[in-house]
């Protein structure tokens, strides 16, 4: 047992920081007399922790979970490259129950916590039209598999750059991505061809557009098909985010700034 101690003394020792994933008041005291720097990560901020690195989706797999808070603590400037973490989450359900010692820079750079965070459209907004993409994939459209593009922020500019392709159900409305009503006229609606378009603050200004943005030079994975070069495409000519729903394999990916950033299976989310 003094062996088993010993190898988890070398797992902790000399860390920089210790981030704490959606840890309960109970457990966080218990650091209160840790030396090293304390970082937070969870979708609220409920304990008042300082540091604290906001998580805007449940990240279900584990190195989303990492990926993210290391980003963040690496933007937010609490950490720097190459400083050793420990990073404390729950793996099963239950307790923290998993310990992670990972370098800063054992993550090359995603652009994940910049998507949700520097994003033009509020964090939220972007949140909300993953939920629906991720929903979607999980029910498809009574039972059949569907595929589906949002491009959310920078709205003026993605409509100059894309054209209708029939009659605008949003034309005179003012709904908002979030409205339990409203998400399912959005995967109503998602059985039809072209993109939504939704603003910065969340109202869907339209449906079934068809994007017009270049794909030359746009890098995608291979196997992906034309919506992906359309997201990939639009988010490199404005500051939009694009999220686009894969009829083929049912993944959800998220674009931006010409790059994909994030890739999710609805099925594990």
């Amino acid at each position: 047992m003094n062996e088993l101690r010993d190898l988890l003394g070398d797992l902790v020792a000399d860390v920089d920081a210790v981030f704490l994933f959606s840890p309960n008041a109970s457990f966080f005291e218990e650091f209160d007399d840790v030396d090293e720097e304390i970082v937070v990560v969870g979708p609220e901020n409920t304990l008042d922790a300082e540091p604290f690195v906001e998580l805007p989706i449940d990240f279900t797999d584990l190195e989303g979970r990492l990926r993210f808070g290391i980003e963040g603590a690496l933007e937010q400037g609490i950490v720097d490259e190459g400083d050793e973490v420990l990073c404390v989450t729950e793996v099963l359900d239950g307790a923290e129950n998993t310990l992670v010692r990972v370098q800063t820079n054992d993550f090359s750079p995603s652009g994940v916590y910049d998507m949700f965070v520097n994003s033009r459209a509020d964090a939220s907004v972007v949140r909300d039209v993953f939920e629906v993409a991720i929903e979607l994939g999980k029910k498809g459209q009574k039972g059949k598999p569907v595929g589906a593009l949002f491009v959310v922020g920078d709205a003026g500019k993605v409509m100059n750059k894309s054209r209708p392709l029939s009659y605008n159900p949003f034309e005179k409305s003012h709904v908002h991505v979030g409205d339990p009503i409203v998400n399912v006229m959005l995967k109503e609606f998602s059985r039809l061809d072209g993109a939504f378009v939704i603003s910065d603050a969340g109202k869907i200004v339209s449906a079934y557009r068809y994007l017009e943005p270049s794909a030359e030079g746009v890098d995608i994975p291979k196997g992906l098909g034309a919506r992906h070069m359309a997201a990939g495409a639009v988010t490199r000519d404005t500051m939009a985010t694009a999220i686009v729903l894969s009829e083929s394999d049912g993944l959800v990916r998220a674009f931006k700034g010409g790059e994909l950033v994030l890739e999710i299976d609805p099925e594990e989310y």
